[in-house]
């Protein structure tokens, strides 16, 4: 039970009586101020039960949760989209349990500081409604997340594993909450109208947010969706339709939309974030407004935009209208509006680290509360210690280490007058091989330095003559006749007459690899050279080959055709914007 729920609502703010632990990083209720609830340990999270829950007076616009005017519980107003409330009753047992009693010395100065910054400084995505607000992830706000089951879809243990982490954070239409009658596509049971693949690197020092246009023309595959019943859906896919289609229409949940920007990107999603309208809101208000810069003045009678030109803080309907808007900038279009989101989100994260709002606990509980309330995520990930610790390895990201593309697009060529867009057949290619390839948009010293000495080791020195390179080849890649058609490129092209097709791998494999024995390394670097293999295809052995054993290329994912260079690009010409950096909006 809170302040409010005593009757003291008027003097004491919920956000003051949650107190920063430095040993754990995490904010804890004290509960000091009565006598009647010192037997609870310090820690344990308020029960949900009897009166309104900390912050929720402050409702804000479009609030899920709060009460009807005779004091009833109210249902939510932002449909559950397929999902489930996650429970925080299990969480907050624990907590009690492993707190009471238990004294903890003070922390120093500096792990102080830390714990302070780990818990205000994580990373967040905003777009259109889209926040990850998962850092200050109190354990009963575990209530406040909706979920939805997408089956076995991603990597449900990537989080902390040392691999890349791929999360699509998804926008929609949804025409929910207080005031967003206006908002929308009315009926509508959601488009995933702003889309952005959140790639992290798998060393966690850089990450790459590629906006998916709406507009852009692809093919959704068959998919599998979880209903409201606990039934699943079968739903046949569609050809050449609009991105944004890939979710809601005939049933799709999100599920369907991570299937379908796998399909586009070769990228496997691991995990989804969902918001509406009301996301950008309640956030751009709960850190006391996101500064903009407008390079000339701006009034859109469609969105309802009217500010001047220069810098401003704008929160709430305004900040709406902004992110919005797609008549006041550039050529007018959806590819422009796309712009200014990855402006508005790279200002909303330098505000959300900034020490105003770190050093703030007013500020920090509303975040968070408005945060988890706004989101609907998968239910991997559908819990605050889940959340807390995918908040962990995003906060190792420097702001200046974060990329906003945009997928490279053209005009659809089979319109007249095009409104859609198709993949751009040179540029698109390029980037998604980088991103798959967990090539850094931005310099990371350490990661170059890293690929540099690995390149040194496996890929530099005396090379065998092609006569001399014997190599077995199986097909794990997706090319069907792939390991026939690199033998025989192998055998005319390049003179590698000991090459040999041993037709399909055991399984397939998302990498082509390479392995070798200590003796073979000549006859590698000769082939890696011919087909332009990466140093992290290179698989060296640890004894040495006898007789006339063949070393063993197994292609995979990544293989495009025989002749054709696996190796990705290291650079790429397209626009970028960094999350460190403002820009005014043109």
């Amino acid at each position: 039970m809170d302040a409010q729920g005593r009757g003291r609502a008027e003097e004491i703010d919920p956000a003051d009586q949650w107190v920063l632990n430095p040993d754990t990083g995490d904010y804890e209720l004290r509960l000091n101020h009565s006598a009647g609830d010192s037997d609870r340990a310090p820690g344990v999270s308020a029960p949900r039960g009897g009166s309104r829950r900390a912050g929720a007076s402050r409702e804000g616009a479009g609030g899920r949760r709060g009460t009807s005017g005779d004091g009833s519980p109210r249902r939510a107003e932002v449909p559950r989209q397929g999902g489930r409330r996650a429970g925080g009753s299990q969480e907050a047992s624990a907590a009690a349990e492993n707190g009471a009693g238990r004294r903890k010395r003070k922390a120093p100065k500096g792990r102080r500081k830390k714990a302070l910054l780990w818990t205000g400084g994580v990373m967040a995505f905003l777009l259109v409604g889209v926040s990850a607000g998962g850092y200050m992830l109190y354990r009963h706000f575990n209530g406040n997340l909706s979920t939805v089951d997408i089956g076995d879809r991603g990597n449900k243990d990537v989080v902390t594993a040392n691999a890349p982490l791929n999360i699509l954070v998804i926008g929609t239409d949804k025409r929910t909450g207080e005031g967003n009658e206006g908002y929308g596509d009315k009926g509508s049971a959601g488009h995933a109208d702003t889309n952005i693949l959140f790639h992290v690197s798998k060393d966690r020092t850089n990450a790459t947010a590629l906006s998916i246009p709406r507009d852009l023309m692809t093919d959704i595959p068959d998919c599998k969706a979880k209903q409201e019943d606990g039934s699943e859906k079968s739903i046949p896919g569609t050809e050449y339709v609009r991105f944004n289609t890939s979710l809601g229409q005939e049933g799709r949940d999100p599920g369907c939309t991570m299937d379908t920007v796998k399909q586009i990107t070769g990228l496997t999603v691991d995990h989804f974030m969902m918001v509406d309208f009301n996301a950008v809101k309640e956030l751009s208000t709960a850190v006391g407004g996101v500064k903009i810069c407008l390079a000339h003045p701006v009034k859109d009678p469609d969105s309802h935009l009217d500010l001047p030109q220069g810098e401003r803080k704008i929160q709430g309907e305004q900040a709406l209208a902004f992110v919005r808007t797609r008549h006041s900038f550039g050529n007018k279009s959806d590819l422009d509006r796309i712009k200014i989101q990855q402006q508005f989100i790279g200002s909303m994260i330098r505000q959300m680290k900034s020490d105003d709002t770190l050093t703030s606990p007013t500020k920090l509980f509303k975040l968070a509360d408005s945060a988890t309330r706004a989101l609907t995520v998968d239910s991997a990930i559908g819990s605050v210690p889940k959340l807390t610790s995918l908040a962990k390895e995003l906060t190792k990201i420097d702001t200046k280490n974060i990329t906003f593309v945009t997928l490279p697009v053209i005009d659809n060529p089979n319109e007249p007058t095009p409104v859609t867009v198709v993949l751009d057949p040179v540029k698109a290619p390029q980037l998604l091989s980088m991103m798959q390839e967990d090539t850094s948009l931005t310099e990371v010293a350490a990661q170059k330095e890293a690929a540099k000495t690995k390149q040194d080791a496996l890929l530099k020195g005396t090379k065998a003559a092609a006569a001399d390179v014997r190599v077995d080849v199986y097909n794990g890649g997706e090319v069907p006749g792939g390991a026939q058609q690199t033998v025989t490129w192998l055998q005319n092209d390049k003179g590698v007459l000991k090459s040999t097709n041993k037709a399909n791998a055991p399984a397939k494999i998302a990498k082509t690899t390479l392995t070798y024995a200590p003796n073979q390394a000549d006859q590698a670097r000769a082939l890696a050279a011919m087909m332009g293999l990466p140093a992290s295809a290179m698989k060296p052995g640890t004894t040495d080959a006898v007789g006339l054993q063949a070393m063993v290329l197994t292609l995979g994912a990544d293989f495009k055709g025989a002749g054709t260079p696996i190796t990705g690009p290291t650079k790429i010409d397209i626009p970028k914007a960094s999350a460190d950096k403002a820009e005014c909006a043109k």
